[in-house]
């Protein structure tokens, strides 16, 4: 006869149906005022001013260096997350918290339908972060912003992690928006479905009850995405027999 496996992780109290509903209930108060507080925000976030940038600063994708006007892709309005890249490291030690949020923004035609183009302004060359790119079968248009940082981050650390927006009005860009560190958090999904659970991210800033797992510590403050060494999502990829050698990119373009 099997022996049945203890499990000694802290859990809630146990009720009955009635006390749930209504503890869930007095929590819901609080999610919708949640909602409509995050509404507020963004209506404010549409009211905000914006700054011309040089529409003629480039960016490098695969036919070469481009404009910035250009990565609109003809549509009204750009979204660039500025991946932070650690020049000449193997695919192993590049960016885990970009792994983990460029990886979740695939499916764009939504974006798309509303004249949004989404792409990706990776801080460094060209050749080597695109294999990195293509290692892990990425679909996103993709550029290296190296060479033109200063100019698109004006005012901030660049090799950080960004998130921007952008409009353009005929052949005039301007900037309207931009977040970091846990504001681009709303690239992923995963973090927002751990917080529906009793668990919650398992992360030891969180507030939780004594005895909950809180074991994925991280390097970089709020963003564990490593196991083993490795970007969470490398291990499907070196599973499948992709090479993640991105020596054949370090060419040195930008």
């Amino acid at each position: 006869m099997k022996r049945a496996i203890e499990d000694s992780t802290a859990l809630p109290p146990v009720v009955d149906r009635t006390t749930f509903t209504a503890a869930l209930e007095a929590l819901r108060v609080r999610e919708k005022a949640h909602t409509r507080e995050a509404d507020e925000i963004a209506a404010q976030r549409r009211r905000l001013p914006m700054v011309e940038l040089d529409a003629n600063v480039t960016v490098t994708g695969p036919a070469g260096p481009v404009t910035l006007l250009d990565a609109f892709d003809g549509r009204k309005q750009l979204l660039a997350y500025y991946y932070m890249w650690h020049t000449g490291h193997p695919a192993a030690e590049q960016c885990q918290g970009c792994t983990w949020c460029a990886g979740q923004i695939q499916e764009i035609s939504y974006l798309q339908s509303r004249d949004i183009t989404f792409a990706v302004f990776c801080q460094g060359p060209y050749a080597e972060s695109r294999a990195y790119y293509d290692f892990m079968g990425w679909s996103m248009p993709w550029y290296s912003a190296l060479g033109s940082l200063e100019q698109l981050l004006e005012g901030r650390n660049i090799g950080q992690m960004y998130l921007v927006s952008y409009v353009r009005q005929g052949d005039r860009v301007f900037e309207t928006y931009w977040t970091t560190m846990r504001g681009v958090e709303v690239m992923d999904n995963n973090y927002h479905l751990m917080d529906l659970t009793v668990y919650g991210r398992q992360e030891p800033y969180e507030d939780s009850p004594a005895g909950w797992p809180q074991q994925w510590a991280a390097e970089e403050p709020k963003l564990p995405k490593v196991i083993d060494g490795r970007p969470i999502a490398q291990w499907s990829r070196i599973a499948a027999g992709r090479s993640d050698d991105l020596s054949g990119g370090r060419c040195g373009t930008s």
